[in-house]
């Protein structure tokens, strides 16, 4: 059988070669796109490297509000009295500083030539502004030094650097950067596209009355929470045991989606929709050596002139989201670059556990406070409730038939970052 590091590779193939094709999105830099179109703008990934265009700050601007002033000309060892020029409001320009004067300065406004520092307001005397177009002396004092509560133009960023590289996920700050380089649009990396299909004759939608021997998909609802969480459009379908129906379904929106994922029928029983439809056009299908989510297809088919890719799950619900963390979620945040990577670290095991020694166990666990792992509910791949009681999985690898108390295991997480912080201390 397959290793899951194998067939990650080969999955990883599959995704990269549906998801780089893509073109990329442009995106205007404004307040009213983001907030109208908030879905469009969260979690992009930038496409290409940003380079500055120019300084921030553009120029050099007051850190406070204070008294503009020439270090040159002044006393370094007692007060120094300077005539008060003409304010200097932020957004103005700035009259040129004359020897013997102090300018008034706000916040953020431009420092005039012959200025080279700001002496805050509440340093000098008096500590006030006088009236506008009242003569006025103010007494400066001694040790101010050259530069101080100056911002220096290209301090935060210098004109023709790399703002962000490509990759980089756009945060609120990051936006901000951008609208204050001016920038006008970004490219940023498309979001795949992808179609997924719970198979099934026996699926029924969530909410609908079940008839005999039904169940409700869940299958449908957990993948496209997942997807969604590693930036993929999803376009959902359901279909019977019927092979005929799943490639008229894979037909109808081969032109709109980049992957197809599928869910159940890949096993070697009867009525294998996905296998019986897939299996001779160009899907693999084999066991990978895991527990659970052993049955597994991946490949590309033909439709409409083009490769499509396509990756099959297995039908249980818990093999299917464990599937999901380790061959699908790693290989779609490699070229989305949406969400954080799952952390894995090794902690000791709170209790014994058997493991079948041919198979990667992948058990649903948590981390107690100590930092000690105890697996949640058993093995069964039909147990959801108890996966989505889970906040890791704990790893046991093949050749390994049991784990004692106290043995290490290498954990997986899901998503509770509290026992990650726990564990990291519990390692120390």
């Amino acid at each position: 059988m397959r290793t899951i590091e194998t067939h990650l590779a080969e999955v990883t193939a599959v995704v990269e070669a549906a998801v780089r094709a893509r073109p990329v999105d442009a995106l205007v830099v404004s307040p009213e796109a983001l907030a109208s179109r908030s879905d469009r703008y969260r979690d992009r990934v930038l496409a290409a490297d940003v380079v500055a265009p120019i300084d921030l700050p553009p120029f050099a601007n007051s850190q406070m509000d204070g008294y503009a002033v020439s270090t040159a000309g002044l006393d370094p060892d007692a007060p120094t009295s300077l005539r008060v020029a003409a304010r200097i409001p932020a957004g103005r320009a700035a009259p040129d500083l004359v020897s013997g004067a102090a300018a008034p300065i706000m916040t953020g406004a431009a420092v005039p030539a012959g200025a080279d520092a700001i002496v805050p307001i509440e340093r000098v005397s008096p500590d006030a502004f006088p009236p506008v177009g009242v003569e006025a002396v103010v007494e400066v004092p001694p040790g101010v030094a050259a530069g101080a509560f100056v911002r220096a133009a290209g301090s935060d960023v210098a004109a023709g650097s790399v703002l962000f590289a490509a990759g980089t996920r756009l945060t609120p700050a990051r936006w901000g950067v951008l609208a204050a380089s001016g920038i006008d649009a970004v490219e940023v990396r498309s979001r795949p596209r992808l179609l997924l299909v719970s198979t099934g004759e026996e699926l029924a939608a969530p909410g609908a009355p079940l008839g005999p021997g039904q169940i409700h998909d869940a299958n449908g609802v957990a993948l496209a929470a997942a997807l969604a969480e590693v930036g993929v459009v999803v376009t959902s379908a359901r279909v019977t045991d019927d092979a005929a129906a799943l490639l008229a379904v894979v037909a109808r929106h081969a032109d709109e989606v980049d992957l197809v994922l599928t869910s159940g029928g890949v096993s070697a029983g009867a009525y294998e929709v996905v296998r019986d439809a897939f299996e001779g056009a160009g899907v693999t299908f084999g066991p990978v050596a895991m527990q659970p989510g052993g049955p597994q297809g991946w490949g590309t088919i033909r439709v409409h002139d083009r490769e499509l890719p396509v990756v099959c799950f297995p039908g249980n619900p818990v093999s299917s989201l464990v599937s999901f963390e380790a061959f699908l979620r790693p290989a779609l945040q490699g070229v989305t670059g949406v969400g954080l990577p799952r952390r894995r670290w090794t902690v000791p095991m709170a209790h014994p556990v058997d493991s079948p020694v041919g198979k990667h166990q992948l058990r649903r666990g948590r981390v107690d406070v100590d930092g000690r792992a105890h697996l949640v509910g058993g093995p069964s791949s039909h147990l959801l409730a108890a996966h989505a009681e889970a906040t890791v999985l704990v790893s046991i690898p093949v050749g390994v038939d049991r784990v004692d108390a106290d043995d290490r295991v290498e954990v997986w997480a899901l998503d509770d970052p509290a026992p990650h912080e726990k564990a990291e201390k519990a390692d120390r």
